[in-house]
Order: structure tokens, then sequence, then C-alpha cells
């Protein structure tokens, strides 16, 4: 019996852990898989809704770290979860993509002498002012396998000396969960709640530190969507960190006026039915990059690195600021469709990783 342990701590983390949850119970008289649940993100929107929604199963532990600093945080995830792996002594311990509880966990692991699989290795923006860009650098550099979604994850981990033998291309673990509820999306017709029709309005969601906690750049961010709404409607879906710094910056009425459609934190089938039926994204989160890449709808990112290239070279994604955004959407929408799925975007990553530990 093949003994793992599974941590997860965000709302993207658990599209990424739902997928293996499903295979490992699959695989129930093989694997024993139990999952421990950070607390990183603590709210029921971000939280227990996607738990329900995913059907991801109760985690066997949740350490209830909540929001702190980076150096706070990841200590407390550390700190809590090394008893854990004391007593359970697994044979993997399997982090998932790039934030504070992937590298925290990471670092106990190889602490402890657990060897640690990382899901989605490889990724590299190559700004080191990103924190999610420590975490991937650290993470991979510790991790013992290396499931990297894309070519270009493989070679960024050889050129960075990880041995070929580590590395393994699965392909994409949210492209697994977004296959195994699209007929869910399709159906949904999210739109219809806010009296929209489809492929006539934009969809927004928008919480990295560099976009939202710059008053003056949410500032001329918001400014950009409102110059937008006069021509698509613009549904914004607030994330608590979105949320709370529109109050600090006293940027609410900005926020609420006009044709942007302030919503709260979605439902996943909500928020992908939003994004599928939409004319067009505008986001800096990295999964949603590779959602629009695999549905073909056009997305700008505002930022200026991405650790998702492929997402450029071979999907609907561009990259834009505030000042260039509504050129870049224009463009992306009118090469709408164009796009082609990468390599092993195909819904079987989960089964790939699980053969892979099977052998390990």
């Amino acid at each position: 019996m093949l003994r793992v342990t599974s941590v997860v701590g965000t709302r993207p983390n658990f599209v990424k852990i739902a997928p293996l949850c499903r295979q490992f119970a699959q695989l129930s008289a093989r694997v024993e898989n139990e999952l421990v649940h950070t607390g990183q993100h603590y709210d029921y929107q971000m939280n227990g809704a996607f738990f329900q929604e995913l059907g991801i199963p109760t985690p066997a532990h949740f350490l209830d770290v909540g929001s702190a600093s980076h150096t706070r945080q990841t200590a407390e995830i550390m700190l809590r979860l090394e008893p854990i792996l004391t007593e359970r002594r697994p044979d993997w311990l399997v982090v998932v993509g790039d934030v504070n509880s992937t590298l925290a966990a990471a670092l106990t692991g190889v602490k402890m002498g657990v060897k640690v699989a990382h899901v989605e290795a490889g990724l590299r923006s190559f700004d080191r002012a990103m924190p999610e860009e420590i975490n991937r650098v650290i993470t991979d550099s510790v991790a013992d396998l290396l499931f990297a979604p894309s070519a270009d994850g493989v070679a960024n981990l050889l050129r960075e000396g990880r041995p070929a033998s580590a590395i393994h291309m699965v392909g994409n673990i949210m492209i697994d969960s977004l296959c195994h509820h699209l007929d869910g999306i399709r159906a949904a017709h999210a739109y219809r709640k806010l009296d929209l029709k489809p492929q006539t309005y934009l969809f927004c969601t928008l919480h990295r530190p560099s976009n939202v906690d710059d008053g003056q750049r949410l500032e001329r961010i918001l400014a950009k969507l409102r110059e937008l709404a006069a021509r698509f409607p613009v549904v914004v879906s607030l994330h608590p960190r979105t949320l709370a710094r529109l109050e600090q910056f006293g940027l609410q009425k900005l926020a609420s006026d006009g044709d942007l459609h302030c919503v709260p934190p979605l439902p996943y089938t909500e928020c992908l039915s939003l994004i599928l039926h939409s004319a067009g994204v505008v986001t800096d989160s990295g999964g949603i990059q590779e959602e629009t890449t695999y549905l073909k709808v056009p997305c700008v990112t505002l930022r200026d690195h991405t650790e998702r290239p492929v997402t450029l070279n071979s999907g609907t994604n561009q990259l834009a600021g505030p000042e260039n955004l509504e050129q870049a959407l224009d463009q992306a929408m009118a090469e709408r469709g164009r796009g082609r799925i990468p390599d092993k975007w195909d819904g079987r990553t989960a089964e790939r990783i699980a053969s892979v530990l099977l052998g390990s």
C-alpha cells in the first residue's frame, strides 16, 4: 500500500487536488491518500464551497493557519505539519501549485526525510518580485519528483540542473478538473443571473499584489475597466484581497458605478460558465490563463510576465498593462478560437501522476 499525504491551502490548490483525490480513490486498494488543508484560504467562498462542489473528501487535518505575512504563514504551516508527518511517515508528500502552503509543506517534508512530489513543477515567470516565483523555484529545487504541465516546464527544470529521471511531463492537472465538470459548465448559463447574453460581456478577476496592493495602479485598472464597460458590460469577481484594497484605498465607488457588475467569489462551475460564454477575459490569475486556453476564450493577463508561456505561444492569452489593455483585448478577441490545446492537456494528468508514484 502506497501511503500518500497531499497538502492544499488555497482555492487553486483545491482545483488541482480534486482529480488526484478521485484517482487515488479509484486506486484505493493500492493507494492510501490523506489530505491536509493548511487553512491558507479560510473564507467559506474560497474554501468550503469549493470542497463540496469539486467533490474533495473532508481533510484528515485542518491546520487553520489563516492570514499572516509570508514568513509567519510559512513558518506556522511547517510547525503544524511536522507532527502529522512524524506520526504518519508517508511514502510520498504531494504538494501542488506555487503558494505558501506548497513551499512550507515541501520544506517540512525534505527536512524530515519524506519524499516530495511537486505537481505543476517547472513553471517560471523569471520575476523574483513575485512571491509565487520564489515558492516555485525553491520547491522544485528540493522535490524528488517533478510533474511538469508543459514542455517549457521540463526545459526550465533541466536548465536548473534537475535530473531528467526526476522530471515527468504529465500535462495540466487543472484541465482534468475542467474536463470533469465541462458538461455542467456548458449547461450552467451563469450569465443569465446577471441578465447578460453570451459573448456580449467581459469577465474580470484580479488579486495579485502587483495589481491590487498599489492604490494608484488599482485605480488606473478600474478606470480602464470602466472605459471598457462603455462597450461591454464587465463582470468583476471580487477576490477578498481585492475587496479589502478597494476599501483601504477608498475606491468602492469607482468599482460600483457604471456597467461594472461586481460579484463575490464564485463557485467553480459558475465562474467557468461565465468565462466560457464571455466575449473575453481580463485577469492576473495563472489558472485562468490555462482555462481560457483550453476553452479558446480570448484572455488578457494584466502582468508583465507569465510563468505559463504556453498560453501565449499556443493559446489565446496576451500580456498587457492598464495602458494597452483595450488594444490587447481587441487583438485577442479578433483571434478568438485560433489557439490550440497544448500537449497532454487532455483530462488524464492525474492518471499519469498516480502511475509514476506507484512505479517509484
